[in-house]
């Protein structure tokens, strides 16, 4: 650490300006937050700049309630920057991340042939990128804020799930020494801000059109403002106990978005996922939890999105199927 640390301050001069990107969730928004921190007054400017709009609630509470900076993407003028920093993700898990060239990527994702950095760290055990960047503070003897600490603490929980996905002695290390720094009261309240008004009316609606095969909830939603409404509803049934699998459906932005959760005992939601729906969109995830998105051009042969019916069958087929 005490050389990769040397090594990341090195690349930096006092005039510099750099450009951090996320894809904004809570680990990524720590991870960056953390990256600032430790180049503090090493820099003329350090902005963190998100891809896309940040719309799920406990994220939007997470940076309102520790007042954490961000500029939206759509505003960053590129000239403006001429250093650029990726966490928590690499370049080609999105276009707009490849169209940079980068000076530092830390990542815990399985490393890609086009990732390449003048600073390259990535360590595809670790649970949580907010581990390894809580490292990174330890070994500059950095002392984290209240703020901080509670950003790279609910980070920690979130990607590891509370430790039930798979993390590493180095992710409990790391949160078991942000513990006494953190704001728990806080920490609390961004973990039950789940859903807004609006979402309760896709409650409603999910409630209404579950349907349940033997220990398998699925539901088909319609059209929806946000996805992470599709994935606050599947880890709302999983929460019956009756029920070991759920699958929520919906479509957002021309595509159909569908979500996987599982108990986590002898499944593998990745794999199915794939299975289902990898030879029409993009399909996979983690034992427990999956993710597929199909562009509504590839399914031409199904009615319009509002046939409910025709659309559940599709879903539950696909699913059976795989």
């Amino acid at each position: 650490m005490r050389d990769r640390l040397r090594k990341l301050r090195q690349l930096f001069h006092h005039q510099d300006r750099l450009l951090i990107l996320i894809d904004a969730d809570p680990d990524s928004i720590a991870s960056a937050l953390a990256l600032k921190r430790l180049l503090w007054r090493r820099l003329a400017v350090c902005t963190i700049a998100p891809i896309r709009a940040i719309t799920r609630p406990q994220n939007q509470t997470m940076v309102r309630l520790l007042e954490i900076p961000l500029t939206a993407f759509d505003q960053i003028q590129r000239d403006d920057f001429n250093r650029f920093a990726l966490v928590d993700s690499q370049p080609s898990h999105n276009p707009l991340f490849a169209d940079f060239a980068y000076d530092v990527i830390i990542d815990h994702h399985p490393l890609l042939p086009q990732s390449s950095a003048r600073f390259l760290d990535i360590r595809t055990g670790y649970g949580s990128n907010s581990t390894i960047m809580t490292e990174y503070l330890r070994q500059a003897k950095i002392k984290p804020s209240m703020k901080l600490a509670t950003a790279l603490s609910y980070a920690i929980k979130t990607d590891t799930h509370n430790f039930e996905r798979p993390s590493i002695e180095a992710d409990i290390r790391a949160f078991h020494y942000l513990f006494r720094f953190t704001r728990h009261a806080l920490l609390r309240r961004i973990e039950i801000a789940e859903m807004t008004l609006e979402m309760l009316h896709y409650f409603q609606l999910g409630l209404n059109r579950q349907q349940r095969r033997r220990e398998r909830v699925y539901c088909y939603v319609g059209r929806v403002p946000n996805p992470d409404i599709l994935v606050i509803l599947a880890e709302f049934f999983l929460r019956v106990i009756e029920i070991t699998w759920s699958f929520v459906g919906g479509v957002y932005d021309n595509r159909l978005v569908v979500i996987f959760r599982n108990d986590g005992i002898r499944k593998n939601a990745g794999k199915l996922a794939a299975r289902a729906f990898g030879r029409l969109g993009s399909a996979g995830g983690h034992a427990s939890s999956a993710r597929a998105e199909v562009p509504l051009a590839h399914l031409l042969h199904l009615p319009p999105p509002d046939d409910v019916p025709a659309w559940e069958n599709f879903l539950i087929s696909q699913i059976e199927g795989g």
